[in-house]
């Protein structure tokens, strides 16, 4: 059985302030670039540092992975944006601004039925410009709802275990139904908060993840 063991070694453990959409982060860590079954959306826009986060989410996102490594081997995992080292307005988004929310992008398999990464690039903007139809169809891929289903229940256990919990998923409201009726989607709907509504971009390419952690007022944060 492979064993994988996940710790952040940045020192100090990270510190948010305020709210998603209103906040800031100090001590902030960076999702690694890749690891044995995950990878980023983008290396430039990782470079560029908008893969940023609050440590305990890091070690969220990336124990979920490893559960999920010995578990589904042969799936691949894609994650999106996170944030700023230091918080704030991370433009085009309305959140991502204390640390505590991530973008990971939906798990799909490809014409021959083995798990893909989505194709990114600069030209469908890292990804976030792919479109998925109502059936979760998008050119030779499609969305993997069961796999997605275990994410997000693996993000859910990873949390628990830390001592904290996803404050809510954003997904788009058309495939609900899909991910739900998945061998996992009553334990699904039974853990995990989904927002009911669209958000005002279509998420469908990827699922948008808020964790509960305590953060300390805006009014505290002393710009670096």
């Amino acid at each position: 059985m492979l064993l994988l063991f996940v710790v952040h070694v940045y020192g100090a453990d990270s510190v948010c302030y305020g709210t998603m959409s209103q906040g800031a982060l100090k001590n902030a860590v960076q999702l690694p670039a890749d690891g044995i079954n995950f990878k980023t959306y983008s290396t430039v826009a990782r470079w560029l540092g908008r893969t940023y986060l609050h440590s305990t989410v890091n070690d969220i996102v990336t124990a979920a992975y490893a559960q999920l490594a010995e578990r589904d081997p042969k799936a691949k995992w894609m994650y999106g944006e996170t944030g700023k080292r230091d918080g704030g307005p991370f433009s085009p988004h309305r959140t991502h601004q204390n640390g505590l929310s991530v973008d990971l992008f939906v798990p799909v398999v490809n014409q021959q039925g083995e798990s893909d990464y989505l194709p990114t690039s600069a030209w469908n903007r890292y990804g976030y410009d792919i479109e998925f139809d109502k059936a979760g169809k998008y050119e030779d891929w499609r969305i993997d709802f069961e796999r997605l289903a275990a994410l997000i229940l693996a993000l859910d256990d990873a949390a628990k275990q830390r001592g904290v919990s996803i404050s809510r998923v954003i997904f788009e409201p058309v495939y609900h139904q899909r991910l739900f009726a998945t061998k996992r989607g009553a334990e699904l709907q039974r853990k995990v908060s989904f927002m009911k509504t669209s958000a005002w971009v279509k998420h469908d390419e990827h699922i948008h993840v808020d964790f509960a952690v305590v953060c300390k007022s805006l009014n505290q944060y002393q710009r670096p």
